[in-house]
């Protein structure tokens, strides 16, 4: 790594934020903390300097700090929301055996563990400007009542003084993972709660994603000198630790003694993450104008794996620059560790045993997280499928685009199909809910994944998929670093398409009303062929009407809703369009004219193509015998 970029990179990402706050304010962080750990005991103590600076119009009198690592300690939230979701039965295996809604990660392990395997954050002292501050600790949220509140437009330094236990590691964070890793290290230092239009955000850690402030954090973590670190940041004194990060023929002279400090600087995150482990092997593939790093534990798999994993890199972002926005940092690194996938700014942390397809699949999403978590970072507690979902309809594109074996097909199939299943088992919920209080697990993933990405693949067929596409990049641009809703997204999309569509995102956000459209009738009348359709579901649609004919004639007859105050553009020029009259949403038929006798068809096909997400399909097409 180029020490020499550091400062430049700095100043361009704060100069993005600053931009950013033209829309919308910003609040702003500047952390520096001093670890110490001991990996005998899996204990380690910290110091922290906080620079908070309030941009808001807002007087503060109490600020919040999460402490996540106190979640994984019986009887905590945690453990008791996720023991009471396990009694629910969602349905059954391929075997007949009822299925319940643990988290398989999760299930009842917490309350198991015994005090050396607990995980916990305790904060030893406060001060605010040099004056101590009062505080109590609930559970994961420390509260902190200032002595003087901090004013709008003014800055305050917290220094803090912690100590913490690595739990065995249960979700995401922790010691010892299933497949060696010592230590993944999320969650793992006290971090101050987000502060925005919305008021404060000091959620419990019950199961759920984060949302943090943007700022710029200087971490430095002494440790047993065995151990090999990665994480979010540029490391500032690799020549001192080597591993890797050294300068390829450079000489690497280490401290003398058993520890060794390692010393990261990250510009314009919202939060840190690192892992350590003995024998994680470093390899790194340059992409365009970045570095990418790659970390993992070498066994007979993942000496072929990961390795080709790395080469697959520069492929996929050329694919994601072109269509979600260029990554902006120099480096991000994909991590083996954690408990499965987990994303963090600059870096992710991935179970990594597995074979390629899924290794890839697996990298993608949690990489593809760094523009919709990391750079956009809508609040994921309240817009989880803003998250989620457009990751996974990114994720998805992405791959079924520079993989050669799934070139042709329909790469959101998997969506819409877990989609479907959520409607017919009775569970969903709108997805308006708050991630932590659906009624189950199974409801939340299938609505924040899937039906999240639902949610985009089908504004494509609403508004025109390369409108949505332009409007993806238009989003990147205009609301990166400032924590958009749903508003501000699809406010986007009406003017990337000049189409309204706040009735698209009222019947997806806020209700569980579902798309059902069918032939009702098809006959002639004086040598024309009369269609009727009807609204069987409650949620109303443009209709993409195709007709064929026995010579081989295509149609397709266009009908949009009135409320849309307009026509999506042709999307196929090599079928004839007929944009007929707008559907008024509260009728619930539509009739239509087709200047052919009805001998002449060959079919009429709803939604040729399977973008609405129509959950009785079985009445969408009728065939000419």
């Amino acid at each position: 790594m180029r020490k020499s970029i550091i400062p430049a990179l700095i100043i361009l990402l704060g100069a993005s934020s600053a931009m950013a706050q033209t829309d919308r304010w910003q609040q702003r962080v500047k952390y520096k903390m001093d670890i110490r750990m001991d990996v005998k005991t899996n204990q380690f103590t910290g110091k922290q300097q906080l620079e908070y600076t309030n941009n808001s119009p807002d007087t503060l009198f109490r600020v919040f700090y999460h402490l996540q690592w106190n979640a994984f300690q019986p009887n905590s939230m945690m453990d008791v929301r996720s023991r009471e979701l396990g009694r629910i039965i969602v349905g059954k295996d391929a075997k007949g055996v009822n299925k319940h809604d643990w988290d398989s990660r999760v299930t009842d392990r917490i309350s198991k563990l015994q005090p050396n395997e607990i995980g916990y954050q305790k904060v030893r002292s406060l001060t605010m400007n040099g004056r101590q501050q009062q505080f109590r600790t609930e559970e994961t949220i420390l509260v902190v009542d200032l002595d003087k509140p901090i004013l709008p437009r003014s800055a305050v330094t917290f220094d803090m003084e912690f100590e913490a236990q690595v739990p065995v590691q249960i979700r995401r964070s922790g010691r010892n993972n299933k497949e060696g890793v010592d230590y993944s290290m999320a969650q793992w230092y006290p971090k101050m709660a987000e502060y925005d239009y919305e008021g404060w955000h000091p959620t419990p850690y019950i199961a759920r994603e984060f949302y943090g402030i943007w700022g710029d954090f200087d971490v430095k973590i002494t440790i047993d000198k065995k151990y090999v670190l990665a994480g979010t940041g540029y490391l500032q004194n690799p020549q001192q630790t080597g591993y890797g990060y050294e300068t390829k023929g450079a000489k690497v002279t280490r401290p003398a003694g058993n520890t060794l400090t390692w010393h990261f600087v990250a510009p314009n995150v919202h939060d840190f993450v690192w892992a350590a482990d003995p024998d994680y092997k470093h390899i790194t593939q340059q992409v365009d104008d970045f570095t990418a790093h790659f970390f993992y534990i070498e066994n007979d798999t993942t000496r072929s794996t990961w390795p080709q994993l790395a080469k697959m890199i520069p492929a996929a972002y050329e694919y994601i620059k072109k269509h979600y926005g260029a990554y902006p940092y120099k480096q991000y690194s994909f991590i083996q560790g954690g408990d499965g996938g987990m994303e963090y700014p600059m870096a992710t942390l991935i179970l990594g045993n597995g074979k390629l397809p899924g290794l890839y699949g697996v990298a993608m999403h949690e990489w593809m997280h760094s523009w919709y978590q990391g750079m956009l970072a809508t609040n994921e507690s309240l817009y989880p499928w803003m998250d989620e979902g457009f990751t996974t309809f990114a994720e998805d594109n992405t791959i079924g685009n520079t993989v050669d074996s799934l070139a042709g097909r329909w790469h959101q199939a998997d969506s819409y199909r877990n989609y479907f299943a959520l409607v017919r088992s009775g569970f969903e919920e709108p997805i308006s809910t708050h991630a932590d209080h659906y009624n189950t697990n199974y409801a939340y993933s299938v609505s924040s994944y899937s039906k999240g990405a639902v949610f985009l693949e089908q504004l494509g067929y609403v508004i025109g998929a390369a409108n949505r596409d332009a409007g993806l990049l238009r989003y990147y641009n205009d609301w990166r670093f400032k924590h958009p809703n749903a508003n501000d997204f699809i406010r986007v999309m009406e003017k990337e398409s000049s189409l309204q569509l706040d009735w698209y995102l009222q019947y997806m956000r806020n209700t569980t009303k579902h798309i059902d459209y069918a032939l009702d009738s098809i006959y002639e009348t004086n040598g024309k062929t009369i269609v009727v359709l009807r609204r069987a579901g409650e949620f109303p649609m443009p209709i993409d009407l195709l007709v064929e004919m026995k010579d081989g004639r295509k149609e397709m007859h266009y009908i949009p809703l009135t409320i849309m105050f307009g026509n999506k553009p042709n999307e196929d020029d090599s079928i004839k369009r007929i944009v007929h009259d707008g559907w008024r949403w509260t009728h619930p038929t539509y009739s239509l004219t087709l200047d052919v006798p009805i001998g002449q068809l060959r079919s009429i096909n709803i939604d040729p193509s399977m973008r609405l997400a129509d959950i009785d399909r079985n009445n969408n097409k009728a065939v000419a015998p």
